[in-house]
C-alpha cells in the first residue's frame, strides 16, 4: 500500500502512531474529539495543549508516513483504522469506556498494523489470552502447548505475545488445533521479536494474525512491552496466566484484564517452583484456578460451557505401557495433517517397517487413527499419571 492509498484522516493516523506512543488516554481522548486531521495539524504546528505537545515533542517534527507505508507493503503489512469493518470494534469497547472515564493506561489503539491472512474481527469474536514467563520450566510449557491446543479445537482463538517460554508454547499449541492464533507485538511488523521465533510468525501469519501498533522499524523497547500487554488484555474474553515468577509481564497483563472486567484466570503450579510464585499471587488476589479448557471456557464461554469439566485424568491407555520403540513412533506422528508412513518414519528416525509395525498398536491403544492410509494423533489421546499426552506441532 503507498500513501496515495489513503484519505486524509487515516494518513494523519499513520503519522500520529509514529510520532506519539500508544496507550495515552489523553491523546486517544484529544483524537477522538477533533478528528485525528485536525488533531495531527494541532500537534504540528504547536496548538495543541501541553501535555499532548510534551507526549509529541521529540518526533512531531517528521513525516514518514510515505516512508512507514511503502515499507509496510514490502513486508506484507496492512493498516486497520477504527473506520474499517474489520476494525475488532466489540472486544476493545471497555478500553473506549476507560479512555471517557479518564483512567490511565487503558487506551484503545489509534490504529493497528496487520500481517497475516485472518480477519480481526472474526478472530476476536472468541478469543482468549493465554500468557506466562519467558523462562518457562518444561512443566509450563507443556500445560500452555496442551491448553492452547484445546481451546483451538473448541473454536477459540489464542491471543499471547510471541515471547520465548510459554507465549511461544501457546501459539504453537493453537497452531496445532483448528482456530488460527494471533500475536500481539511490541515493535514493527517488518522484524518481529524475538527473531528466533521467526519460522514460529511466519507459521503463524499463514492462518492468523501478527498484530502491532507500532509502525516498521520500531523496536521492541523495553516499556513497549507493558503497554502492548493492556491491547492482549483488551482483544480477548479473558486472561490466563500459565506460568509467572513474581515480577513477571504476565501479572501486569493480568490486572489490565481485571481493570477492564475481563476473567483473570490461573494455573496452578508447584509450590516450589519461582516460576509460579507470580501465578500464586494472582490467585491470591482473586483469580480463578484452571486446570483445563473446560475450566477456562467456564469463564469466558456462553452460560453453560465447559459444565462437563476436565475429563478424568486417570482415563485411557497408559503411556508408560508402550515400548519404547513404539513411543518414538508416536513421537513422529503429526498433531492435525494425516501423513504417510514414509513420512512419519523421517520424522521419529526409525525404518518405515518400525512404523508399519507400532501403528496398530498404537491404534488399538487409542492414540492414533487413520484417514486413507495416513495417520495422526487420535483426538485428545491421555498419558501416564492423568497428564494428557503432549501434542508435539511438526516445525516452528
Amino acid at each position: 500500500m503507498t500513501g496515495g492509498g489513503l484519505d486524509d484522516a487515516r494518513r494523519a493516523r499513520v503519522w500520529l502512531a509514529r510520532t506519539v506512543e500508544p496507550g495515552s488516554a489523553a491523546v486517544i481522548e484529544y483524537v477522538e474529539r477533533l478528528g485525528p486531521q485536525e488533531a495531527a495539524h494541532r500537534i504540528r504546528c504547536g496548538a495543541a495543549p501541553d501535555a499532548i505537545r510534551s507526549l509529541a515533542a521529540a518526533r512531531s517534527a517528521e513525516d514518514r508516513v510515505d516512508r512507514d507505508l511503502e515499507i509496510a507493503h514490502r513486508h506484507g503489512i496492512r493498516t486497520l483504522f477504527p473506520e474499517d469493518p474489520d476494525w475488532p470494534a466489540y472486544p476493545l469497547l471497555p478500553m473506549d469506556v476507560a479512555t471517557a472515564r479518564g483512567v490511565p493506561d487503558l487506551a484503545a489503539p489509534l490504529m493497528l498494523w496487520l500481517r497475516g491472512a485472518g480477519r480481526t474481527v472474526e478472530l476476536t469474536e472468541r478469543a482468549v489470552a493465554v500468557v506466562g514467563s519467558r523462562a518457562a520450566t518444561a512443566y509450563g510449557t507443556h500445560v500452555a502447548t496442551d491448553l492452547a491446543y484445546h481451546l483451538s479445537e473448541q473454536g477459540w482463538s489464542v491471543v499471547s505475545g510471541g515471547a520465548y517460554g510459554i507465549d511461544a508454547a501457546a501459539h504453537r499449541g493453537a497452531l496445532s488445533g483448528s482456530t488460527p492464533t494471533i500475536a500481539v507485538i511490541a515493535g514493527g511488523l517488518d522484524l518481529p521479536y524475538p527473531a528466533g521465533n521467526r519460522r514460529l510468525f511466519d507459521r503463524l501469519a499463514d492462518t492468523g494474525l501478527l498484530v502491532s501498533e507500532w509502525p516498521p522499524g520500531c523496536a521492541p523497547q523495553r516499556h513497549r512491552f507493558l503497554v502492548r500487554n493492556r491491547l492482549i488484555a483488551g482483544l480477548t474474553a479473558g486472561t490466563v496466566v500459565v506460568e509467572a515468577g513474581r515480577r513477571s509481564g504476565a501479572k501486569q497483563t493480568a490486572r489490565r484484564a481485571r481493570e477492564l472486567g475481563r476473567p483473570v484466570m490461573v494455573v496452578p503450579g508447584p509450590v516450589t517452583s519461582a516460576m509460579s510464585v507470580g501465578s500464586h499471587d494472582l490467585a491470591r488476589d482473586g483469580a480463578r484456578l484452571v486446570t483445563c479448557a473446560a475450566d477456562v471456557l467456564a469463564e469466558v464461554g456462553p452460560l453453560g460451557a465447559g459444565l462437563d469439566g476436565c475429563r478424568d485424568p486417570s482415563a485411557g491407555v497408559p503411556l508408560d505401557t508402550l515400548d519404547d520403540t513404539t513411543r518414538q513412533v508416536l513421537d513422529g506422528v503429526p498433531v492435525r495433517r494425516a501423513a504417510p508412513v514414509e513420512r512419519i518414519a523421517r520424522a521419529a528416525g526409525v525404518p518405515a517397517r518400525t512404523v508399519l509395525r507400532s501403528l496398530p498398536v498404537l491404534e488399538a491403544a487409542g492414540f492414533v487413527e487413520s484417514t486413507n492410509g495416513e495417520w495422526r494423533l487420535a483426538p485428545q489421546p491421555r498419558a501416564s499419571g492423568g497428564a494428557v499426552l503432549p501434542t508435539h506441532p511438526q516445525g516452528g
